[in-house]
This record gives C-alpha cells, structure tokens and sequence, in this order.
C-alpha cells in the first residue's frame, strides 16, 4: 500500500521560511516517495562544509521527497523537506494512541504491510546507504524474506506456495498441514481447466515476446480481464489469474488495469521468481515496525548530511512568474500562510495532493501538468488487529481469493525475529499484530451487506474480521478466535465512514487503461520546479515505493542538468529485461509497424 549518490552538501544556516518573498536561495522539495552512485563519503560530524551548490525546497515527505532530499544532499545542495502530517508519508508506521502499558511502547500501526520485492533495485541501494547499528550494508540488513505464501480460498483448501530462493528452507509442515497443502494442489489442478492453463500460458507469451512499442500501445488500451479473456473462463480461472494476479501485483482491479502495467510487473516477479536480474527473494518485509527498522534511522541520517525538516507545513500553491517558480505558498502550524522561495523546488506529493497546487499560470507553463488530472487514484486501506495469541497461519502473505473487500494480510511477529512483541509494545497481553489490506471499498460485504465506505469504523473491522474468519476458518482448526483478539485499528487518514462523504487522505494511484501516457516526467517545463513520485513516468509502471525513489532520482538528474553541475547522476536502473527475448521483440516491432499482430497471439 505503500513500503518506502553521492556528494554531500550543507544547509545554509538560518535557511528558514519566511513571510512574503521567503528565503531567497533555499531549496525546497516538495515530497513524494539503483544502482548506487558513487561519490565522496559523508562529512563527518563537526567538519567544517563546503558552500552549498544551491538551495532545494523539496514539498513532501514521503519516500520520493526524503530519496530526493538524500541525493541532493550527497551532492552539496542545501535541503529543506516541508511536510504537512509525517515524515514516511504512506510508508510510515505509527503508534496506536493509549495502547501503551507498564513502560511499553506503544502498539505500532500502519497505512499498510511494507513489500519490497527482489524486482526492486533503486529503493535497496538507498537503504544500503542508510547507517543502521549492527549492520554492513544499513537498513537492508532489516529485510527478510518469508519463504511462503497463500492463496486462501472460502470454503476449499487454501493453497500453500512455497517461494524459490536459493538458501530458502522451507517452513516445517505437520502431517495434517501436509495433507491440506495436497489437497489444494490438486482440487486447484482439477478445476481449473488444462485448455485454461495452456490459454494463459500462451497469452503470457504473447506478452513476453511483446515489443515495447506494442506494449505502450495495443497493450495499454487494453483491459487485462479482455487480455486474458477471462468473461469466457470458468470462475478459478477468473478468481486465480485475471483477479488474484492484478491484486497481488498492483491491487487494481482486472476489469480497469492495463496490461501493459499488470504484465510488465508480472514478467518481473516471474523472472524474480527464477533468480533472473534481481536483488533478492521475490517477497521481502522489514523486521520491525517500518520507522523502526528505516524511517527514523533515514531522518537521522539525513539531518547528518544537513538536510532541515519542516513537519507541519502544508503545500498550497506553486506561484509561478516570469517562466519560473518564484515562491511556494504554504501554511505552516499556526496556520500562517507564508511563501517560501528557493532556487529549485521539487513537488513530491501524490498526484491527488500535487495537482491543487498547480494553478493556471503553472498549468500554462506546462501543459503535461494538467493531463495529471486524468490520473486517477482509489482506496487502499490497512487495518491492524492485535491478537494475544499467535494465529496458526502461513508465514508470510495471505491473498484472501474469494473475499468481497479483496484482502490480503499477515501476521507480523514470527516476521520481527529476536523481539519480544508482548515484552516490548501495547499492554504484555498482545503477542501478534495481523497487519490487512483492504483493497475494495466498493462492493457489499458479507455481514452488513454494505460497502466499507458506508459502514462505520466499527463495522469496517467486524466486516473484515468475518471475511478473514470465512477465508481462514473454513476448513482444519480454526486459525482467527474471537477469543483472541485484543483489539483493532483503521488508518487514520480514512474519515467520514457510515455518511454520505467518506474521505481518505492517502489513496493509490491505480492504473485504468490508458493512463500511461498521462503521466509527466521529472523534469517539468518550468526551469526550476521538478516532479518526484509514483504518478511521474518511470521505468516501473506501477505506485510502488520503488517508482517513487526512481523518480525523485531523475528529478535530481534534471536538476543536475539544468545547473550544468558536474556531481555525479543518480544511477536508475530499469527492470530487468531478458536478452534471449530481444530477437522475438525486434520481430514483433516489424509486425506492430505493419498493423501485424504477434506471431505468437492467437486470439
């Protein structure tokens, strides 16, 4: 929902906001959020910086607007991150309030389970570079990898995959677990058609073999649900590979996602799977809450390197004149507006927020600004439920298939190896947290007969509780007690449930047909003002925390460029393409550019 080079450079001291003209050469970044680029190492702490290369407000403090704050600071700019609730932005985690108890921490919360697959290069090389004690290679060293998944199933077996990685064991299995884990393979391989298989599989072919120019044309104008011809399928067909894969990989719905989008990032997590261009394991999650193990650790980091952070401060418009950004409006925490100049700006928050800020003088500027109002973002929401004992469940990601709000979940302690959960949060009764996604706001649910928008906070956690019952507790021992559960908690950036106006402050971009070409570069038309974010075109097409970090560092390739500068570019490195495969796409380019379709595409 969303986890998420090399100079170094110095706030200029007093660099602060101001009323009226503001800082005249302070840079602001306004926030979003591989291959590492080299460069000096970081001044130490009491040595005397060099001048600042220039100043850059970067608007937003999420992944995108730290990652840019990061690279430009490593590259001498003086940096000042302005952000309107937290730093972490959706990627934070955060504290459940009065959970605490007889000097505990607080029961930790989140928007939603961080991931970070091995498909991701950029993201890890900045956690690389981010000092974290007791480990080598930083916070990276805080990811693990469970070795499991499911694919749980209302009333039928769930199904049990094992995920391949070299140096994987696999989890111990009891007799009757072993039994179960059969079962479902083969009730799985029964129902679902061989002729279904054998069609998907050539459709994945089809696209495997794909040109990119096809790709950005036929295949994003076309729905995956009409791609893989799943309205003719038999219901496991629809439920496994048009719904499940489009959830698991880039939580949208098959009947709207582009297949550009849902078959690029599937080819990824296939080539993953097979060890092919990767960083690591295909599922990897963070081994404590997510400020914990990366968030603070990277504001602390940050402010070495001389990065200054205004929390509290809210972006309201871009004022542009004379072809470029002359200061950026914002309201700081008393409320007083303020306008803050710099040199460069950088706009890093999600495009829902971003866009408001864009007035017409900019809009005009730039045209591509205002195809961002056809990108269009929806709901996805976690939940948490603290439990006091630990559920008997798969030790990793659980897709509840079948359910009416499209959940997926895990149970997070066996995750947070060496750490007493009920010993170190909350009250010394919970022992779990089973972290939910919920991905469907849209569609009646099983207890009320009502969407999560019109239910209540109340109803949306015994809905969803019910539908993971249903999921998990419908065959062998039941895995959810009501005995067991301690107590919930929804993201607080969802408001106004049960009345006609509900509201979310951290939606996702989701990716309809089409959208792809409605996404804006880093690099705007205004000589001064850069974008960083899920929304701006990079490589992965897909709102991840790995396309915010690549974003944020062609933002400040821009920068670099436009400066004329001589520090060193980010390096961003692409998704994995596999070289045999170039032969069939040079082929397929010369049948697209004559109106041919694949060679391989059959109907």
């Amino acid at each position: 929902m969303d986890g998420t080079g090399t100079t170094r450079r110095t706030f200029v001291a007093g660099a602060t906001a101001v009323t009226g003209a503001g800082l005249a050469g302070t840079a602001v970044v306004a926030g979003a959020g591989q291959a590492r680029a080299a460069g000096p190492a970081t001044a130490g702490a009491g040595r005397a910086r060099p001048a600042p290369a220039g100043t850059v407000a970067v608007l937003g403090g999420g992944v995108a607007g730290l990652t840019a704050a990061h690279e430009l600071a490593e590259r001498g700019f003086a940096v000042t991150v302005y952000e309107r609730r937290a730093l972490g932005g959706k990627a934070r985690s955060m504290d459940v309030p009065g959970s605490a108890a007889g000097g505990r921490r607080p029961l930790p919360a989140e928007h939603g389970f961080r991931f970070i697959p091995g498909i991701y290069h950029n993201l890890p090389d900045t956690m690389r570079r981010i000092p974290y004690p007791g480990n080598p290679d930083g916070v990276y060293g805080n990811l693990v990898a469970p070795g499991e998944m499911m694919m749980a199933r209302t009333g039928r077996e769930d199904l049990r995959l094992p995920i391949p990685w070299p140096g994987h064991r696999p989890e111990p299995l009891t007799l009757d677990e072993l039994r179960r884990a059969l079962t479902a393979l083969l009730e799985t391989a029964v129902r679902l058609p061989a002729h279904e298989v054998a069609y998907f599989v050539g459709r994945a072919l089809v696209f495997l073999t794909s040109c990119q120019e096809r790709r950005d044309g036929q295949w994003e104008r076309t729905p995956w649900w009409e791609f893989t011809r799943a309205a003719r399928m038999s219901a496991d067909y629809q439920r496994l590979l048009a719904v499940g894969v489009t959830r698991n990989i880039v939580a949208t719905k098959a009947e709207e996602a582009s297949t550009r989008t849902v078959g690029t990032l599937g080819e990824a997590f296939v080539l993953n799977a097979l060890g092919r261009g990767a960083d690591g394991p295909p599922d990897r999650i963070l081994n404590a809450p997510t400020n914990e193990a990366w968030i603070d650790p990277w504001v602390a980091h940050l402010r070495a390197l001389g990065v200054e952070f205004r929390v509290g401060w809210t972006l309201r418009e871009l004022r542009h004149g004379d072809g470029r950004i002359t200061a950026a409006l914002v309201d700081g925490p008393d409320g007083t507006r303020r306008a803050v100049a710099a040199d460069h700006y950088v706009c890093a928050l999600p495009v829902e927020h971003a866009r408001r800020t864009w007035g017409p003088a900019l809009r005009a500027a730039d045209p591509r600004l205002a195809r961002c109002d056809r990108l269009r973002t929806d709901w996805m929401t976690g939940i948490q439920f603290y439990l006091t004992e630990r559920p008997p469940l798969v030790r990793g990601h659980v897709n509840c298939v079948d359910s009416p709000w499209a959940l997926t979940a895990i149970a997070q302690a066996h995750h947070w190896a060496g750490r007493d959960f009920a010993g170190v949060y909350g009250d010394g009764t919970v022992v779990d947290c089973l972290s939910v996604d919920v991905s469907e706001w849209d569609r009646p649910g099983v207890l009320y007969g009502k969407t999560a928008k019109q239910c209540t906070r109340e109803q949306v956690a015994r809905e969803v509780w019910a539908q993971l019952k249903a999921a998990l507790n419908d065959t062998g021992a039941p895995a959810l007690r009501d005995g067991a559960l301690h107590s919930w908690f929804l993201d607080p950036g969802v408001d106004g449930l049960g009345t006609p106006h509900p509201t979310n402050e951290d939606e996702l971009l989701i990716h309809p047909v089409g959208t792809f070409h409605d996404r804006p570069p880093a690099a705007t038309r205004v000589p001064n003002l850069f974008l960083a974010g899920d929304y701006v075109s990079v490589d992965i097409d897909l709102a991840t925390m790995e396309g915010a970090n690549a974003s944020a560092r062609q933002a400040v390739n821009a920068l670099l460029d436009r400066t004329g500068s001589t520090a060193p570019r980010c390096a961003v490195t692409p998704l994995f393409r596999p070289p045999e495969l170039e032969p069939l796409k040079r082929h397929d380019l010369a049948r697209y550019r004559l109106g041919l379709p694949n060679a391989l595409d059959f109907g």
